[in-house]
């Protein structure tokens, strides 16, 4: 199948995703800019390519008055805010600098306030920021950082389908306390307990009509932030063991009180894990518990974390406080430039010398149910 969306599949998208009413006149596309700092690869400069073409053919569908693009120097990490203004671009190629754009600026308050329909085809995620910045001025957006054409397919997707899934696991997170995470990994096994008290998830199955939500673009997820014992006289029970394999290296984090306390392993990656969290204790903290569903209709990882945690278990660190009930936020960073929200993906193709055991969900008054099994969905 093509992995180049036809005008007509493009109108269809944004039918699906958004349900645009005639109040909705104007869409805007996002797209960040490289630098010397954050340098251009093939895969980002395709993604600026891809947006030209939308905005070209969502113009030729007529759904809307205009169809505007916007670029934006990027904000050195994911989810960091964004910067003051943007600049409007019509050219038929990506800019290859901002530096003559400067008179254009459009602040970005003026920007979200003119565009009820926001797409971010972005580099690094802008996804925490437009979540704050929807129900303040009433736009709607998909957020699609990393996307990629092999993305495609999953935009063919029935997202009424996967947001009902998505709706019924929420109301099972929803009814819990918490969730326990075992695990075998290295000839180790273990767990790590998820405090879920005082929290409610959200179901993200890519329908985004609501005028004030912003959510990732593939979607099918339900995601739930964990109690970070934000309450002075209530600790977070978020404690245990989280194997964790990145480049191919498998090493351990200790977490207690919702915080990563400690990095086991011996190796230059744990090492490094081990020196970012201690210099950014933010990044410490057990932000998300997410759990794709998108494997079982058989959609495939591609290496991009925007699809790939849409097909399992993923356990996100550092900022929060763009999901219900987060508590940490960008001022709890060093800097802006430090401000991250990393998501750890738990797939064979990903991490594979880590097997999930079981994911169980422990609801008051009831007995413990078994959510996932050996990493696929048992309900």
């Amino acid at each position: 199948m093509s992995e180049r969306l036809s005008v007509d599949e493009l109108a269809a998208l944004v039918r699906r995703v958004f349900a645009p009413s005639d109040e909705d006149r104007r869409l805007a596309i996002l797209i960040d800019q490289p630098d010397l700092t954050v340098k251009d690869h093939p895969a980002w400069s395709d993604r600026r390519t891809l947006a030209l073409e939308w905005r070209d053919g969502l113009r030729d569908a007529g759904l809307f008055e205009s169809v505007a693009l916007f670029v934006y120097p990027n904000v050195r990490a994911n989810n960091a805010d964004l910067p003051p203004a943007a600049f409007p671009w019509d050219g038929d190629t990506p800019p290859r600098e901002l530096t003559g754009l400067y008179g254009d600026a459009v602040a970005f308050d003026e920007l979200f306030s003119n565009h009820r329909i926001v797409i971010a085809l972005t580099e690094l995620s802008a996804s925490a920021p437009l979540k704050i910045a929807a129900p303040q001025h009433g736009f709607r957006a998909a957020s699609m950082p990393g996307f990629t054409r092999a993305m495609v397919p999953a935009l063919r997707l029935d997202f009424d389908d996967v947001q009902r899934r998505c709706e019924t696991i929420k109301r099972k997170l929803d009814a819990g306390a918490g969730a326990t995470v075992a695990w075998s990994a290295g000839g180790r096994v273990g767990t790590l307990h998820l405090d879920l008290r005082g929290r409610l998830a959200v179901a993200s199955g890519g329908v985004i009509r609501e005028p004030g939500i912003a959510g990732n673009l593939p979607s099918g997820e339900t995601f739930i932030v964990p109690y970070e014992g934000e309450q002075p006289e209530i600790s977070s029970r978020t404690a245990g063991v989280l194997p964790l394999q990145l480049e191919g290296e498998l090493f351990f984090l200790n977490i207690e009180g919702n915080r990563v306390t400690g990095v086991e392993g011996d190796g230059p990656v744990a090492a490094d894990r081990r020196a970012a969290f201690e210099a950014e204790p933010a990044y410490a903290n057990v932000a998300e518990l997410g759990l794709g569903i998108l494997a079982d209709y058989g959609v495939e990882p591609v290496g991009e974390t925007l699809l790939d945690e849409k097909l399992g278990l993923h356990i996100a660190f550092g900022r929060s406080n763009h999901f219900p009930g987060g508590t940490v936020g960008p001022d709890d960073f060093s800097a802006p430039d430090r401000v991250v929200h990393i998501d750890y993906i738990y797939l064979p193709q990903t991490q594979p010398d880590v097997r999930i055991d079981e994911l169980t969900l422990h609801v008051p008054d009831a007995e413990p149910e078994v959510l996932m099994r050996d990493g696929s969905w048992a309900v």
